[in-house]
């Protein structure tokens, strides 16, 4: 029968979701999910004070949210002390780098990112026709010399390096991102994500300076401010830069639930405070119980922490597996080099017991095999 056809691009695309989500495995597998570490997620939740505000604005759900967003952006732009026309919120970072890709990188264009790195922007930079090229990660860590050389050799329109670093929880100094900075053509933009920003040691994250064309610096309340479903981010840049999303962002993306949220949520600094300390003391317990059963974590700048189980990537596989199989939801990075880790997001008391002694299982099994 007759059908209307796809456009070219996406008729050259596969079906896939870059993540799969716990959900998906209660389905698969049917075993309910006990322990949901393996997201990023913070468990530790939103403030008291942004659930009323949400819960206050749900009440106006019969209306659309602000289409300009201006109160939630004018609160971003006073939080960073820079002026709202040098950012702009969205649907998260993951509607943001979708919308970065579609400004600035034509089908047929370069954009170079790490081999390994985040896959919902690979994801975007093919929904768009786009070509990517690759960089390895260079001792657990993106190479941003490489991949500002890489930036340069292939006149990238854009290049995305994220600091701290998904899947690996490594970072750079700011000095070192200035530099690197400094090195990537003037032609190329810039996309520096910084989801993890909240959880880094200072001196990691560069002062904002918003002159600068060539750079998108990208932030999100999902991770520090535990409102991941909630689907709040924003970009910070050049005014000009920003003011491009007004083109084609959805204007009514965010709704008055989360942009009420989102407002709330940078209002309470003691609340942040307390959460990044709770997710500090949950990942160094959680090292503690990595390096009880003889695997080796490594040092993160995130609310996750990567652990080198200390074979290949199969046996990495087989714990994912095994943990899956007792209800512990965690993820591993997928690329060579990097896939002999797995990927533990922090968790309540609660998740962790149910980490320690299903992992003590898993491997006594596979030792044993």
């Amino acid at each position: 029968m007759p059908r209307p056809s796809l456009a070219p691009i996406a008729a050259a695309l596969p079906e896939t979701t870059p993540f799969v989500g716990p959900e998906a495995i209660e389905r698969r597998e049917g075993v309910p999910t006990r322990a949901r570490i393996g997201a990023n997620e913070n468990p530790f939740g939103p403030a008291p004070s942004v659930l009323a505000a949400m819960q206050q604005a749900a009440a106006e759900s019969w209306h659309y949210g602000d289409p300009e967003n201006h109160d939630l952006r004018a609160a971003i732009a006073a939080h960073l002390g820079i002026p709202a026309e040098n950012v702009m919120p969205g649907e998260g970072v993951d509607a943001i780098l979708g919308m970065a890709v579609r400004l600035y990188a034509a089908p047929g264009t370069t954009v170079v990112t790490s081999l390994g790195g985040y896959p919902t922007f690979n994801y975007h930079i093919a929904g768009h026709g786009a070509v990517m090229h690759t960089v390895p990660y260079r001792d657990m860590r993106e190479d941003i010399e490489a991949l500002a050389a890489a930036a340069r050799n292939t006149s990238a329109a854009m290049v995305y390096v994220a600091n701290p670093d998904n899947p690996m929880g490594s970072w750079w100094d700011a000095a070192s991102i200035e530099r690197f900075i400094a090195a990537v053509p003037e032609t190329t933009m810039i996309i520096l994500d910084e989801a993890y920003g909240e959880f880094a040691p200072e001196g990691t994250l560069p002062p904002i300076e918003v002159e600068r064309p060539h750079l998108l610096r990208m932030r999100t309340f999902s991770k520090a401010h535990g409102l991941a479903g909630a689907r709040v981010g924003y970009v910070i840049g050049e005014r000009e830069s920003i003011s491009a999303f007004n083109r084609i962002r959805n204007h009514f993306g965010i709704n008055n639930i989360a942009q009420a949220g989102a407002i709330a949520a940078l209002a309470d600094t003691e609340h942040l405070r307390t959460s990044l300390l709770a997710v500090r003391q949950s990942l160094e317990d959680t090292a503690a119980i990595a390096r009880r059963h003889g695997l080796s974590p490594l040092p993160t700048a995130t609310n996750f922490v990567a652990i080198d189980c200390g074979r290949d990537a199969a046996y990495a596989q087989a714990i994912l597996a095994g943990l899956a199989a007792h209800g512990v939801f965690v993820r591993k990075p997928a690329a060579e080099g990097l896939n002999h880790c797995i990927r533990v997001s922090a968790g309540t008391a609660t998740d962790r017991k149910l980490l320690d002694s299903a992992l003590g299982q898993v491997l006594a099994k596979l030792q044993s095999a």
